[in-house]
């Protein structure tokens, strides 16, 4: 097996090349939400060059399958290909020019998967069931976990668990450290909401002839506040975000309508259905008090992440195997939890499912910007790790047994 593993690990360092290729290719033709054209072609390529017969899964996500998909036993690796509508910042010589940015690292996931896949390709008469490969859209709009989950990416052939990986930037955390994640929820529940409330435009030297919709959404966001600070217990962690106000069109006019968007999170399901529930009550009940009709609707929403106990164990002894102890960081040891939801989660409600952290910035060597800014960058040598877990994890996995 110490063999075995040296081969893999080598391998591993041999396909990092190619997958910062794919890594800024990627991220250079930076697309968003389910209008991935161009990823999931240049996807399809790659695994069409390794051997694969890559199928389409929901609007545009993409499966190929390692191994014999008539094994009774598979294991699904997934990795998300969106990214932001965000101006990139970053300046790297591949750098976006489209308005749109990865920065969330997503490019790096689906590079890093396709490192894996050809590992796994070459290496398919070795593995003891299938592994099965998921290239998913709209995981930042958290919804083509969804998509690809109502289209069957879970049948034909049907994997017993799943794995993702998630980079990490900004933190003072060694490239290429696999950080563990605890047994149990690991990400919350996430809902992004859009509230409209139309009020009467006038004259602003005469309110009294118009019915003010600023007003009211400035009751409205400070009333919301109350929800954590006031009806959730000491202690549960939930969060709610206004992040953006639109209304009006001139200083000296009372405007017809204001729209405001945000999202809200929990690490328990069942308080982000309660906090839904008091968002539509507050928001139309303060709304009509200042003679605002109020809409309030949720247009997309994940559940929390749940990392499987059994699995979590099988994973976490094949990490310890295949990365020295130093790159191995274990659930105690993690910074501050945050409230960033991920819909991989979607995929944790219907089979054993864990994600793993992989640190790709360390805030101590120059990469100083969280996931999610304008001027993040990434450590691509840290995809070297990214693709050794995911073969890894793929090939050694079936040794083991999901208890029920």
């Amino acid at each position: 097996m110490n063999n075995a593993i040296r081969i893999l690990q080598q391998a591993a360092a041999a396909a990092l090349p190619q997958a910062v290729s794919d890594y800024r290719t990627l991220h250079a033709m930076a697309e968003i939400g389910f209008d991935l054209q161009d990823t999931a072609a240049y996807v399809r390529k790659r695994l069409t060059e390794m051997g694969y017969a890559p199928i389409s899964c929901g609007t545009c996500g993409i499966v190929a399958v390692a191994g014999d998909p008539q094994a009774e036993k598979g294991l699904l690796l997934r990795a998300d290909m969106d990214a932001l509508p965000i101006t990139e910042e970053s300046g790297v010589s591949y750098c976006a020019q489209n308005g749109n940015m990865h920065a969330c690292g997503h490019d790096m996931h689906t590079a890093m998967l396709l490192g894996a896949a050809k590992l796994l390709k070459e290496r398919e008469q070795e593995l003891s069931g299938f592994v099965k490969l998921m290239f998913q859209p709209a995981e930042e709009l958290l919804q083509g976990a969804k998509d690809m989950l109502s289209d069957g990416v879970l049948s034909h052939p049907k994997p017993q668990a799943a794995l993702m990986l998630h980079v990490l930037a900004g933190m003072p955390i060694a490239s290429g450290t696999a950080c563990l994640p605890p047994v149990g929820v690991s990400a919350p529940a996430a809902a992004f909401f859009r509230i409209h409330l139309q009020g009467k435009g006038c004259h602003g030297a005469a309110p009294h002839r118009g019915i003010d919709p600023v007003t009211a959404a400035a009751h409205c966001l400070t009333g919301l506040q109350a929800i954590s600070a006031r009806e959730l217990a000491p202690g549960i962690c939930a969060v709610l975000t206004i992040g953006k106000v639109e209304g009006g069109t001139a200083a000296n006019v009372i405007a017809d309508t204001v729209t405001m968007e945000g999202t809200m999170r929990a690490f328990d399901d069942a308080v982000l259905a309660q906090m839904q529930e008091r968002l539509q009550e507050i928001i139309v009940s303060t709304a009509s008090a200042h003679r605002v009709k109020a809409e309030v609707s949720v247009f997309a929403d994940c559940k929390t992440l749940q990392n499987d106990a059994v699995l979590h164990r099988q994973i976490g002894e094949i990490v310890c195997s295949l990365l020295p102890q130093e790159q191995i960081m274990e659930p105690q040891a993690h910074p501050s939890a945050e409230a960033a939801s991920e819909d991989f989660a979607e995929l944790s409600h219907v089979l054993p499912s864990m994600i793993i952290g992989l640190a790709a910035g360390d805030s101590r060597s120059g990469f100083g910007y969280p996931l999610h800014h304008p001027k993040v960058r990434f450590d691509e040598s840290a995809m070297e790790q990214g693709i050794l877990l995911y073969a890894g994890v793929g090939m050694l996995w079936g040794a083991d047994e999901i208890a029920d």
